[in-house]
């Protein structure tokens, strides 16, 4: 979040500095941005952690425009099965605001986040899944740094999940609410398309959209990304997980994205007795989150 003045005095343009690019991808270490939601990508899905189940993450990640690099990181996210068709969310990241040129850097917690999905269509052969993400978050960052806010601001998203043999289709959007002087609320929505390539194995890519942000934003014009990553799971132990994720603006402000992390899941079925999913184990050869694939009752 840098000051207006700053943007005034590090503006550039971004074509022009290509060495930007590789510290991108070495920076991925954080968080994406704050509307980046589904891990690797940035577009989410309706499904919920089983009851029961749990996931956690450590992961990174960087968004670059032509006046800033932001990262978050280490960041850490869990997610808990709280209830059937009911997951509850929570992220603590770490970040920093590298300005394009001489301007202050600071590294520290930024905003932290807590959230609810709920699922409310289950998915069937011509019907998706349809659920919410609702976001909060937490001005834990520090605004005079430009690490944070200052005030809590909120994410509202619709999002709907269809599977089709090996390929599986995410799609939706939404609206952010930041209720502070200098920001602005704005839409973002996007499509993802995902393919199994086998047991370890998943791909997919994404076009990913969002407005803009407000005049001390890095994010000061609106942006359409399409970006492109998958999930590795780790042989003998598909409960954990490598993801990646890179991309870049296609039209309207010039920016990049980048996403790496580690995913674990786990967790006990009530009736079943088994720990892991419904079968009593986790869920492959389905890869990726396994939230991804997971259908509720």
């Amino acid at each position: 979040m840098t000051r207006l003045r700053d943007i005034i005095l590090f503006r550039s343009v971004f074509v022009e500095r290509p060495r930007w690019w590789l510290p991108l991808l070495m920076l991925a270490l954080t968080a994406g941005r704050g509307w980046a939601q589904g891990p690797p990508f940035q577009t989410d899905d309706p499904v919920p952690v089983d009851p029961h189940h749990y996931e956690f993450y450590i992961f990174g990640g960087a968004d670059g425009t032509s006046i800033e690099l932001d990262t978050t990181g280490p960041a850490f996210e869990f997610n808990w099965g709280a209830a059937p068709r009911v997951q509850l969310h929570f992220v603590l990241p770490w970040g920093s605001i590298l300005p394009v040129g001489n301007g202050p850097s600071s590294f520290g917690l930024i905003d932290s986040e807590i959230g609810a999905k709920i699922a409310f269509i289950k998915e069937s052969k011509y019907v998706p899944q349809i659920g919410s993400f609702t976001m909060f978050e937490i001005p834990t960052g520090s605004y005079a740094r430009g690490l944070g806010v200052g005030k809590a601001w909120y994410k509202v998203p619709l999002w709907a999940q269809k599977n089709i043999g090996k390929w599986l289709l995410d799609g939706g959007g939404g609206w952010t609410y930041v209720p502070q002087t200098g920001f602005r609320n704005f839409p973002y929505g996007g499509f993802l398309l995902k393919y199994t390539l086998g047991k370890q194995l998943q791909l997919g890519g994404e076009v990913f959209a969002h407005g803009g942000e407000g005049v001390i934003s890095p994010e000061y014009r609106g942006s359409t990304l399409i970006d492109f990553g998958g999930y590795y799971s780790f042989p003998h132990n598909p409960n954990r997980q490598f993801l990646f994720a890179y991309g870049h603006s296609v039209a309207g402000l010039s920016e990049n994205y980048a996403y790496v992390g580690l995913y674990w899941t786990w967790g006990k079925d009530k009736d079943k007795g088994g720990a892991g999913a419904p079968n009593g184990g986790f869920e492959p050869p389905q890869v990726g989150p396994v939230r991804g694939f997971r259908t509720w009752k």
